[in-house]
């Protein structure tokens, strides 16, 4: 009998990420790392020369704060380099424990659970509460964690347009006989810098009896009351079904958090199988966090909240006057600004204009962002300073003119 050939064939792999890479490169869709020096600041160094970070989320400035750097230190030394195990397992410190208490206190929910990521936690969420049969309303413009946990799911998706609650409310009508119905958006959509309207979302999750998952990434920290996020801007905490955040953005560490009431937080420990088969977050990403927050709730969080309201309200007039009209939709208290050229090519070469000028604001192009739409997404921290406004002000206004763009919005 002829052996079977299991050799692969390396070649075929090689041609098709060729081809693959040749194609992202011809439609201008490659991307690759760029290597800045420092810590996240507005201040860092890029190819050896100064430049003004305007692509970070770290909105509230916390990444190089004293405090927060020595509690990551501080915890480190007490309970070790890593947690080296899921936390079903023996991952499950001590530590992990009071920031689960801390966030639920500040959330104002009965209980919490910490995830790696963002990512894995919308994936864990969706996955583990819906199935076959089930239907989930995702805006078109959530996070591709949500779409990834939509898919995982096995669920019947019902994507509606950005913001469109009439075309929601149809869909939620259409389907009033499925057992489990479930209503997944973003607080605050961080590539447009708006907001989800949470208080008529509430109503017709309550309607139609539908659960709420709001994701606030970009809004936790930054909106609401001690910083907890769009609900409470639109005072809805209490109808928000499960609150997620992450604790990478804002808050300056690394890994998520769940908040909800006890059931659904023990059914998510039981399922989410993101959770269970990851590793528990490292007691200095935990320690940097539970100072985060702590730092959040108090003085120090109100004052840089107001000055980065402050700050959003000068680029958001300094825009204008540069003919660079900002949508009336736009919340001017969020920290995102996303210039929409539309031409891939174009956004590119004002994004390689600006690093030129000292301003590392870099291209979104899709898949981030849908076709047409490709994008400078400046975002701006507390630590900025009016200066620093000013010099990519100056910089958008002479690169825009100089490469003809005329169609630039926010």
């Amino acid at each position: 009998m002829k052996p079977i050939n299991h050799k692969v064939d390396k070649k075929k792999w090689s041609d098709f990420i060729g081809t693959d890479i040749s194609l992202m490169k011809e439609n201008d869709l490659f991307r690759s790392l760029r290597k800045v020096h420092g810590s996240q600041s507005p201040i860092m160094k890029f190819n050896g020369k100064e430049i003004i970070m305007m692509s970070s989320n770290n909105y509230l400035g916390l990444a190089d704060h004293p405090e927060v750097i020595r509690s990551a230190i501080l915890a480190s030394k007490k309970f070790g380099n890593s947690s080296v195990a899921s936390p079903l397992l023996s991952g499950f410190m001590q530590i992990h424990e009071s920031l689960c208490k801390l966030i639920s206190s500040w959330k104002e929910k009965d209980q919490t659970i910490l995830f790696g990521s963002g990512f894995l936690a919308n994936i864990g969420i969706i996955s583990s509460l819906m199935g076959k049969g089930d239907v989930v309303f995702s805006d078109e413009l959530n996070h591709a964690s949500i779409i990834e946990g939509c898919r995982l799911s096995a669920a019947k998706v019902k994507i509606f347009p950005h913001n469109n609650l009439s075309i929601l409310s149809k869909y939620l009508k259409e389907t009033s006989r499925k057992s489990k119905r479930l209503i997944v958006v973003d607080g605050v959509f961080s590539m447009d810098g708006d907001l989800a309207p949470l208080d008529e979302i509430v109503d017709l999750a309550q309607k139609f009896n539908a659960l709420l998952v709001v994701d606030e990434a970009h809004a936790t920290g930054v909106l609401g009351k001690k910083g907890r996020g769009a609900a409470s801007l639109f005072k809805v905490e209490e109808e928000v079904d499960i609150s997620m955040g992450t604790l990478g953005k804002s808050l300056a560490s690394y890994g998520a958090f769940v908040s909800s009431k006890s059931d659904v937080i023990q059914y998510l420990t039981n399922k989410a199988k993101s959770f269970i088969y990851s590793t528990s977050l490292p007691p200095s990403a935990v320690g940097s966090a539970l100072k985060s927050i702590r730092l959040v709730q108090g003085n120090e969080g109100e004052r840089r909240r107001k000055k980065l309201s402050d700050l959003s309200h000068y680029l958001s007039d300094g825009l204008t006057k540069i003919g660079i009209p900002v949508s009336e939709k736009k919340c001017k208290e969020i920290p995102i600004f996303p210039l929409v050229i539309g031409d891939t090519l174009k956004t590119l070469r004002l994004s390689d204009f600006l690093m030129k000028a000292g301003i590392f604001s870099l291209a979104i192009r899709p898949p981030t962002v849908r076709e047409g739409t490709s994008r400078i997404r400046i975002s701006l921290m507390a630590t900025h300073k009016k200066e620093h406004i000013d010099n990519l002000l100056n910089a958008l206004e002479i690169g825009a003119k100089k490469l003809n763009i005329s169609s630039c919005k926010n």
